[in-house]
């Protein structure tokens, strides 16, 4: 026992010496970090369509171990609990209030379950009533809340099947919702680890040449297989806001439900054997059934065959049709898309995709509406002579937005505009949409005027704007700017357009994000919707700039300066610097050289970053650029670890310029992707005194069939993945470093065995290493007993190397 005691109250490294394992319970942090994680997390905020009432959705600041301990099924790509038959790492509201927008305070919703643990919130068509899901111990409940009067009721108590995500539709009446129910006559599911098994588990390939990602949570035996399709199998019933229950369809594996927009068709997607091994549900078999609004089967619209093999890269599709939708702007017009290139992107065409209408009865063929040069993206509706379509190609980050016809497919589209999707001053925005007749959104068109609103990045800063773009002319005229440089705006809807109302979030380094009303005139008219307090405090004074610096090779590179409250620049003592990143391919060096970053953008300390750390008296630099640029045929992973270098030595550079800074006490860190940049930069330079790598992946062998960007296979550049890879040089690695991993992770690429193998490889090359791995979290951190014992960690690894190396 005094061992015990001895392990917990030593040096976090010193512990190493004594052996593999520390016998460790949860920590928590120092006072001025805790100080900051202890907070009450602010409410959601639903609007209805009409921009009327605010729905106020309140949950828990985070979740707790126990949350993550409840019963769990990995299978297909999914996690479901399959005692409650809900996915499994679903954020629960635990309260709602409502309010009118014109009003001062929310009303408590009267009526609603003990203990609430609500999901799956949505609005019925025309706006008075939400729907949702309760959760209890051992099954789901379909509630409505009725907006009016404030009031929640259960409908059905017959438990709804969520393990697909959100398991009911509204029909366009707004009086009945088509509901997936468990069937009454379940099968139980079966125990893997009971039986004998009748052979072994064999898979095979036909000789065809694929590039599958490394999947997680596959499927693996015949009896993952069957508790698969009990998990899944649901029937189909149409539930009345009066509680009635009519069966619609028998049980089946449906995985999507859609009404046409007038209300009389229903397509339904239904999954089918064989399942696969290798590839998640969303490639097994499929069939899309059309029916009518007495559940009359009118037509077999798809089928589509199981999908192992498809072409490489990321332009890569399935052939057959794809995209199935109801045109928003008809009563019932089926759209679909198929490659004209058979999915192959590396096989030339003059024309990628085609996009057909097909409408119902379906008595008639498709008929060909446009063909894209590039892979279809998405087509916002109008009216019969106006929509909106986009394409785009990933290679070369091009992505065009074209005007067409739908009525006159002879029509050539009219570009808007043709762009590399990476430049971000030039983003024209998004299309204002709006409720048509049916109840669905369609492009707001005024006077034969469409509606941009667009993020507004520029050189100097962020000017959201709000642009009207010609039908006849596709002229563009700036209707509205916003001129804050002190303040952050975000456009969040156009509210009336003949009133000049726009729906907006403002925010500065100090003040909380808030809901406001904006009043466009020769003086802009701000009127608060709400006031949530800054539950930051002790950042308040901290100081807070935006830095702009070179690489050596001239590319721009940014990042958000934090200085500790107080700070004297005129003796400017020499503080340990933190920095924070994550890299990002571009294809050209301007895109790469542009920035997002808005230093008026509240202070919201997380997990995710480094910014407690400025309360102790260490300077921060979050979300530092670090692009790695591969211009014309080279790819950006050639010359990833020099451009890694290269960010790095840049972004210390300025701020040690600035002379806050020790140079020698400087700490890197990142997650995911950032996690293998850290580890990167940890072995092949010698800048930094330690490093912090969470949820990475170190070994790009194991990765063979591309990661994060890259779209080439390990047997095309070996001495690509090999020269990226930590655990290929990690006899290189000096530095002390701290891996975090999630116990759970089943993020593509970053399994916990990526963190495991690379700490082996590490401690028996002798590197200053400790790995921790965090119960029951996946690729994200999600639990206050962890989300503290990490930031405890992280805090005592700066302590010793940066702190105490003065």
């Amino acid at each position: 026992m005094k061992r015990l005691v001895l392990l917990l109250i030593l040096p976090l490294w010193a512990a190493l010496r004594l052996g593999a394992q520390e016998n460790i319970t949860y920590q928590k942090p120092s006072e001025e970090i805790m100080k900051l994680v202890d907070y009450q997390r602010a409410p959601g905020v639903l609007l209805d369509d009409k921009k009327e009432f605010m729905l106020f959705t309140y949950t828990r600041t985070y979740k707790t171990l126990e949350d993550l301990s409840q019963p769990e099924m990995q299978l297909a790509g999914l996690r479901v609990n399959p005692v409650c038959n809900v996915v499994s790492a679903m954020t629960y509201v635990i309260n709602l209030k409502v309010r009118k927008l014109a009003d001062k305070e929310p009303i408590q919703v009267q009526g609603l379950p003990e203990n609430p643990k609500i999901a799956f919130l949505s609005w019925s068509p025309d706006d008075k009533k939400v729907a949702f899901v309760q959760v209890k111990e051992n099954g789901t409940e379909l509630w409505v809340l009725d907006v009016a009067t404030a009031t929640a009721t259960r409908l059905c108590s017959r438990p709804l099947n969520a393990n697909l995500g959100r398991p009911f539709t509204w029909y366009a009446d707004s009086r009945n919702l088509l509901v997936r129910l468990i069937p009454e006559q379940r099968p139980a599911l079966l125990d893997v680890k009971k039986g004998v098994p009748a052979g072994p588990i064999v898979s095979v390939s036909d000789g065809s040449a694929s590039q599958n990602r490394t999947y997680p949570d596959m499927l693996k035996n015949k009896v993952d297989e069957a508790n698969f399709e009990t998990l899944v199998t649901s029937e189909l019933f149409k539930v009345s806001l009066e509680g009635s229950m009519d069966k619609l369809c028998d049980k089946d594996l449906y995985t999507g439900e859609s009404f046409s927009p007038d209300g009389k068709y229903l397509m339904v997607q239904t999954l089918h054997k064989p399942f696969s091994y290798i590839v998640p549900l969303s490639r097994f078999p499929s069939k899309n059934v059309v029916y009518d609004e007495r559940g009359k089967a009118v037509k077999v619209v798809n089928e589509v065959p199981l999908t192992e093999v498809m072409a490489k890269g990321f332009m890569a599709v399935r052939k057959g049709k794809r995209n199935l939708s109801w045109r928003s702007d008809k009563p019932a017009t089926l759209c679909f898309v198929e490659a004209l290139d058979e999915g192959n992107p590396a096989k030339p065409a003059e024309f990628r995709d085609a996009v057909y209408l097909w409408e119902a009865p379906f008595q008639s063929d498709p008929t060909l509406l446009v063909k894209t040069k590039d892979r279809f993206d998405n087509i916002l509706w109008g009216n019969e002579k106006v929509a909106i379509l986009s394409d785009s190609w990933y290679d070369t980050r091009n992505e065009r937005t074209l005007m067409i016809n739908p009525s006159d497919p002879t029509q050539a589209p009219r570009v808007i505009c043709s762009r590399n999707s990476q430049d971000i001053y030039s983003d024209p925005g998004n299309f204002e949409t709006g409720k048509n007749s049916f109840g669905r959104e369609v492009l707001t068109i005024e006077k034969d005027q469409l509606f941009l609103i667009g993020s507004g990045f520029t050189k100097s800063g962020q000017f959201p704007f709000v642009d009207q773009l010609s039908v006849n002319t596709l002229a563009k005229k700036r209707i509205w700017q916003s001129t804050y440089t002190d303040k952050m705006l975000r456009i969040l809807a156009v509210k009336d357009w003949n009133k000049k109302e726009l729906l907006v979030h403002l925010q500065s380094k100090t003040d909380y994000p808030n809901y406001f009303l904006l009043k466009v005139g020769k003086k802009d008219q701000l009127t608060a919707l709400t006031a949530f307090p800054n539950p930051f405090e002790s950042l308040r004074n901290v100081e807070k700039s935006l830095i702009h610096y070179k690489r050596k090779d001239g590319v721009d590179l940014a990042g958000t300066l934090y200085l500790p409250a107080g700070y004297d620049k005129t003796k400017k003592e020499k503080l340990p610097l933190l920095i924070w990143a994550y890299p990002a391919e571009y294809k050209d060096k301007n895109s790469a050289g542009q920035t997002a970053l808005n230093p008026n953008e509240f202070t919201f300390p997380y997990y995710g970053s480094f910014v407690y750390w400025v309360t102790k008296g260490y300077a921060v630099l979050d979300d530092a650029a670090f692009p790695i640029i591969g211009e014309g045929k080279t790819e950006p992973n050639d010359t990833f670890v020099s451009q890694l270098v290269a960010n790095a030595e840049a972004a210390i550079h300025a701020v040690d310029s600035l002379g806050y800074i020790d140079p020698k006490r400087v700490a890197v860190g990142g997650h995911s992707y950032g996690a293998f940049m850290t580890a990167n930069l940890l072995t092949h330079s010698k800048l930094f005194a330690c490093g912090v790598a969470r949820s990475g992946a170190y070994n790009r062998t194991l990765t063979p069939f591309g990661f994060q960007n890259e779209q080439r296979n390990y047997w095309e550049a070996p001495e690509v993945y090999n020269a990226m890879s930590p655990f290929m040089n990690a006899e290189k690695m000096k530095a002390p470093l701290l891996l975090v991993h999630g116990e759970a992770d089943n993020n593509p690429g970053t399994f916990t065995l990526q963190t495991e193998r690379y700490f082996q490889a590490l401690k028996g090359l002798g590197a200053p290493v400790r790995m921790v791995l965090l119960p029951k979290e996946a690729h994200s951190y999600v639990a206050r007993e962890n989300i503290l014992h990490l930031l405890w960690e992280q805090d005592q690894l700066f302590e010793k190397y940066l702190k105490g190396k003065k």
